[in-house]
């Protein structure tokens, strides 16, 4: 790895990451339109703001079992195969609640079971990049891909709501599964055909893949976990962001559910794409790695200050300041690319990813409790006074690694 490192413009010129980045900005902004379009669709069939909001967070739920018992279907099927394989799947699946005419329980069932493969689908695309770029220009196409993320779901949930507006909810399914049309061709024509990462998925074709896929994911997630180096980069990439997560979550209630926490959560995806550009750009490899503590500190420090009432605009500054810290992570994922054995590659980036989901969801869910016996201010506060406290405990992870000393071989003597 130079200290110089590779360059937003040298990252663009693969050809193959241009593929990958494309295809990933049409599925985080159709999966943005599907929710809502869903979550609509099941409110004006029920009237209930509860199966509403369960109807949204579907498409999340999974990730959980997903990432528990099917992950190594990300090492043991080819990466391309896979990915078509997961746009059409939400191409059929957005028709379907479109056109089929399901009752709601069916449509949530629907969404849920789809949903089991979200984290194999992902983990095969991400697992795919550092073959694609190797050495710090990976790093930088994951940065390009944090910022497509946020920009993507801000503009998906923009055009969703006009879509709905304009068609309803069964034409912006539709659009969606557009979307993912176009997103299936792109990744088919535009990526070569590669072989399987796991020795079974090249040798047993995929009926042998499938067979014992939840035994193996099982076994590999305990050997990962199991490592002691893997083990402390994962904690230190879900337990920081699940704090700051719940104190997201408490935005809502502590603005009194009216529509300026859009703002104040839209800034927060702004300074998340904002720190993830600063520092992939502008940060050599080595200094990426010294930033990981501070930048997780200060992921957590600014939340503290709800506990003063912060009005609308304060609250939108305090949020984004605090979300740049998230690009805190960039400085792990060299770091775990090394640390993670070839062959259970695409396994280990969707135990990582699955982590983050589940942990937010926790993070959201623990600091909800708290908001009911302390109020949305003081639970905020006390979300970010946490995610200082677990970064400085991470510490020790957070930290770059130092290089083992080097023993200097014996000089021969004079009299040798």
């Amino acid at each position: 790895m130079s200290e110089r490192g590779a360059t937003f413009g040298e990252v663009f010129a693969v050809r193959e990451f241009r593929v990958l980045f494309g295809s990933f900005a049409l599925m985080i902004a159709g999966d943005s339109v599907k929710m809502l379009a869903l979550s609509v669709l099941v409110y004006a069939q029920t009237g209930s703001p509860g199966l509403s909001a369960a109807a949204y967070m579907a498409g999340w739920l999974p990730y959980i079992a997903g990432g528990l018992f099917l992950l190594s279907l990300a090492d043991r099927l080819p990466s391309r195969a896979l990915m078509v394989a997961g746009e059409l799947v939400r191409l059929v699946t957005c028709l379907l609640l479109a056109y089929a005419g399901l009752p709601v329980w069916a449509m949530i069932g629907l969404v849920l079971v789809t949903g089991l493969f979200s984290p194999v689908f992902g983990a095969a695309r991400t697992a795919l990049l550092p073959d694609v770029l190797p050495g710090d220009a990976f790093v930088l196409g994951r940065s390009l891909m944090g910022v497509t993320s946020a920009a993507a779901q801000v503009a998906g949930l923009a055009v969703g709501g006009a879509f709905l507006a304009a068609v309803g909810p069964g034409g912006a399914l539709a659009v969606t599964a557009g979307l993912s049309a176009v997103a299936a061709a792109v990744l088919r024509h535009g990526l070569p055909r590669r072989p399987a990462r796991g020795v079974a998925g090249g040798a047993g074709g995929p009926s042998g893949a499938l067979r014992g896929t939840v035994g193996e994911t099982l076994r590999v997630n305990g050997r990962l976990l199991a490592d002691r180096r893997v083990r402390g980069l994962l904690l230190a990439s879900w337990l920081p962001a699940a704090c700051v997560a719940g104190a997201e979550a408490m935005v809502v209630p502590y603005l009194g559910g009216q529509g300026q926490a859009g703002l104040v959560l839209a800034m927060a995806a702004v300074g998340m794409a904002a720190g993830e550009f600063a520092v992939g750009r502008f940060a050599s490899p080595a200094l990426r790695e010294r930033l990981s503590l501070p930048l997780a500190v200060l992921l957590g420090l600014p939340w503290p200050a709800f506990a003063a009432g912060p009005g609308v605009g304060w609250a939108a500054v305090i949020a984004g300041v605090a979300a740049a810290g998230l690009a805190y992570q960039l400085g792990l994922q060299r770091r775990f690319v090394d640390a993670v054995p070839e062959e259970v590659r695409g396994q280990a980036f969707g135990l990582l990813s699955a982590g983050l989901m589940s942990g937010q969801a926790a993070g959201a869910a623990l600091v909800g409790v708290v908001g009911e016996l302390t109020g949305p201010g003081p639970a905020i506060a006390l979300a970010g006074g946490t995610g200082v406290v677990v970064a400085l405990a991470l510490a020790g992870v957070l930290r770059p690694e130092r290089p083992a000393p080097v023993r200097e071989e014996a000089r021969p003597s004079r009299a040798g």
